[in-house]
This record gives C-alpha cells, sequence and structure tokens, in this order.
C-alpha cells in the first residue's frame, strides 16, 4: 500500500486554477507549480499525469465553481447596467474571469478539449447577457457584449489604473441598455 495522500486535491486544483489565471498556462513551468502548490513533483503526475491534466482539472474546477455561479448571477441581474457590473466586479483571479481569458486566448487555440470548455462558457455568458438585451432577438448582439467584456477584463490586466475597465462597462452598459424615460 502507498503512502496515503500529502495534500488536498481541491485546494491544489483550486490554488492552480489561480496561477494559471495569473500567468497562463505557458508562463507556468512544473517547477512553479511545485514551488507555489507546496506539493512534490512526483505527487503531482501522479495524480495530475501531467501539466496538462492539472491545467484541465483547474479549468474545469473554476469553470463550476467560479464561472457558472458568475453567469447565474449575471443572468438573474436586475437590468443590463447590474450584470456587466457584476461580470466586471468578477474581475481576475481565481474567482474572475482571467482564467476563462487566458484559456481562451493561449490554450483553446491548441487544445480541442479546452476550446470546446471554453466554447460552452462563452455560449452560456451570451445566454445570460441575451435576456437583458431588448429589441434584437439574435444572439450576435449577446456575443458581441461577452467579447466587449473579455476585451475590457484584458484591458484591465494590461492597465495598472483602478476603475478604468468598469467605467467603460458602465459607458457600454448605458449605450446598451433601454432608453432613460
Amino acid at each position: 500500500m502507498g503512502r496515503p495522500r500529502g495534500f488536498d486535491e481541491t485546494e491544489v486544483i483550486r490554488a492552480a486554477a489561480a496561477l494559471f489565471a495569473e500567468r497562463a498556462y505557458d508562463g507556468v513551468s512544473i517547477d512553479d507549480l511545485v514551488a507555489h502548490l507546496g506539493v512534490h513533483r512526483n505527487s503531482l503526475y501522479k495524480t495530475f499525469g501531467s501539466k496538462r491534466g492539472l491545467y484541465t482539472a483547474a479549468l474545469r474546477w473554476h469553470v463550476e465553481h467560479e464561472i457558472r455561479p458568475l453567469v447565474a448571477a449575471i443572468g438573474g441581474a436586475a437590468d443590463l447596467a447590474d450584470a456587466v457590473r457584476q461580470a466586471l466586479a468578477a474581475g481576475g483571479g481565481v474567482s474572475g474571469l482571467d482564467l476563462l481569458l487566458m484559456a481562451a486566448t493561449e490554450r483553446a487555440p491548441v487544445d480541442a478539449e479546452v476550446a470546446a470548455e471554453v466554447t460552452a462558457v462563452l455560449n452560456a455568458l451570451d445566454d445570460a447577457l441575451a435576456v437583458h438585451l431588448t429589441g434584437d432577438p439574435a444572439p450576435e448582439p449577446a456575443a458581441a457584449l461577452t467579447a466587449a467584456l473579455l476585451g475590457l477584463r484584458l484591458r484591465a490586466r494590461a492597465d495598472s489604473s483602478t476603475g478604468g475597465a468598469e467605467q467603460a462597462g458602465a459607458a457600454l452598459a448605458r449605450r446598451l441598455g433601454p432608453p432613460s424615460p
């Protein structure tokens, strides 16, 4: 009988998701994972098989525990402005849109499994936003809004000033929302 696992698998997956959200897949080495997660290299390989195995586990965990609740909150928002605020307030890191953004730009083009996961989440975000768009039942405006929100998140990652993405998102929501009475 082997030694019992000396780490909490869920905690390792959550911490890996945060690291991948911050630095992307190619920006994280196995040595980085070992150092950041405090888990031996052999234990990582035994549990997840590879760096990619840990990455896909982290992405699935992130989607299930962070993105799906965010999608539900966006769909249940009071109006479009509130939905945009909630999406942008999620911000980065493990509780935000950053891992989805990194997966969409870096891994989805080269990994079919990641592409399928990202596509499903983007479609769910589109659907959640669509309930707040009036006057156009076509899916394209919601997809455009999802893309705009991810673009705002990308800009916020690159811009050290605070509030720029939220202000731009609020302006976008005002422009797209119903006219004021």
